[in-house]
């Protein structure tokens, strides 16, 4: 297949998957059970760790990884959303899917779907396709690990049809709530819905309420759950702008001088809760993994849009704070990097607590660029430029994230910064547009 052929069909591929987006969110397994049963159930070969939360579990994710694959195994992660190309959601080793394996595999589950569909099943979602693509490539790749993340929820999310080794609940926050509940209490039960039998659970949520409700679905599931902040501790050594070291206090094992790329204190919670899953699978499961694996595996991790120090001249920071627990991490964060001013660019959803989020990090900057971010749940975007002026610093509203960003780089004096976050929708958008010029320049 030439080049052009390739990508044309690749694209309508990508095409048919989002239009299955008209099938909304909808909860519930038996979709997607279903499908996978006519695929010969795929997923009942694979070892998986299985992650959620509100904050973190992709950071988490990427790092669990990262060690296993320090240690020589072969392993696959899948996650949601992507920045750039719907291929950063299954990849092994580092290597994304090939366009010809999404073309293939696409093209084998559509006559499941339509066989589905007129034997009077609901069409599966676009997520639960996906889900499925991940799981059926990783299983006939024959991946040694699985490092699948929680699209929503947990308990009724797609991805809650894996039988995990470990499970891990990141932390528990207010998001979501018009789905998973009002208050953190509904959230976390949704959220250990994740914990299953013969298997064990790992979350680094500091909430006595949420940890209470995740020792009650431990012990019915007659299960360890250990506590990243109790059984396992971390101290913070030192933090540049482009890396930090802190010591641990593991489960099994201490460790001195870990070195991590990913910036914030909240990532040293992360990457605590990767380690204690690594001491897991090594203590409970036989896994080996060399101490090395771990230091390197923390050493070598990357993870696009999380406090990423895109450029240094000018200096350009991109973070997908697109909750409230995601902007008070941002806005710990933001004393980190040198600067005279700040530039804040940023684009929310209407569905977030953006009166919060504008709280937390306005009166950081000294000059705001408000956005749309590219989804239908973006709303009234310029609502928020008004919650913005209430701080009496100046505010410009423009509706292309692209745009945006480039506005805000004309704002920039030699030794000042830009931060563009908010909604993964508008990151993706402004980061190429960021790329693209900075490359120029």
């Amino acid at each position: 297949m030439s080049e052009k052929n390739l990508e044309q069909d690749y694209q309508e591929n990508l095409q048919y998957l989002a239009n299955l987006t008209t099938f909304g969110i909808n909860f519930g397994l038996g979709r997607i059970t279903e499908l996978l049963k006519r695929l010969g159930n795929p997923e009942k070969n694979l070892r998986v760790v299985h992650i959620g939360g509100t904050n973190g579990k992709g950071s988490t994710t990427v790092m669990v990884a990262r060690i296993l694959r320090e240690a020589g195994y072969k392993v696959g992660v899948f996650t949601s959303p992507h920045m750039h190309d719907y291929r950063e959601r299954m990849v092994i080793n580092g290597l994304m899917i090939s366009k010809e394996d999404v073309i293939q595999m696409i093209s084998r589950l559509r006559p499941h779907l339509e066989d589905m569909v007129a034997e009077g099943f609901e069409h599966p979602t676009e997520f639960e396709v996906s889900t499925t693509l991940a799981l059926l490539y990783f299983a006939e790749k024959n991946v040694d690990y699985a490092m699948i993340e929680v699209g929503l929820g947990g308990a009724i999310d797609s991805t809650n049809v894996v039988t995990p080794l470990i499970s891990v609940i990141t932390n528990v926050a207010m998001d979501h709530m018009d789905y998973l509940g009002p208050d953190v209490v509904s959230i976390a039960k949704v959220k250990a819905g994740i914990i299953k039998p013969n298997s064990v659970v790992v979350t680094a949520s500091e909430n006595p309420e949420v940890i209470q409700v995740l020792r009650e679905q431990a012990k019915a599931m007659n299960v360890p759950l250990w506590l990243v902040g109790e059984d396992v501790r971390w101290e913070s050594k030192w933090s540049g702008e482009l890396e930090q070291e802190f010591d641990l206090v593991g489960l099994h094992a201490n460790y001195s001088k870990l070195r991590l790329r990913l910036m914030g204190s909240h990532q040293l919670r992360n990457a605590a809760t990767a380690v204690t899953v690594c001491e897991v699978l090594q203590s409970d499961y036989g896994v080996t993994i060399p101490r090395e694996a771990i230091y390197s595996g923390l050493r070598e991790v990357e993870w696009i849009g999380r406090l990423e120090l895109l450029s240094l001249n000018p200096k350009i920071l991109l973070d997908g704070a697109h909750n409230v627990d995601g902007a008070k991490a941002l806005s710990q964060a933001i004393p980190i990097y040198s600067r005279e001013r700040l530039v804040l660019c940023l684009g929310m959803l209407a569905d977030k607590e953006r009166e919060k989020v504008v709280q937390m990090l306005v009166p950081l900057a000294d000059e705001i660029v408000i956005t749309r971010p590219n989804s239908p749940r973006a709303g009234d975007w310029k609502a928020l430029g008004s919650l913005a002026e209430q701080y009496g610093r100046p505010v410009t509203c423009i509706e292309d994230p692209k745009e945006a960003v480039l506005f805000a780089l004309t704002r920039l004096g030699e030794k000042d910064m830009l931060c563009v976050t908010g909604s993964i929708y508008m990151l993706a958008d402004a980061r190429q547009a960021l790329i693209d010029k900075v490359k120029l320049a």
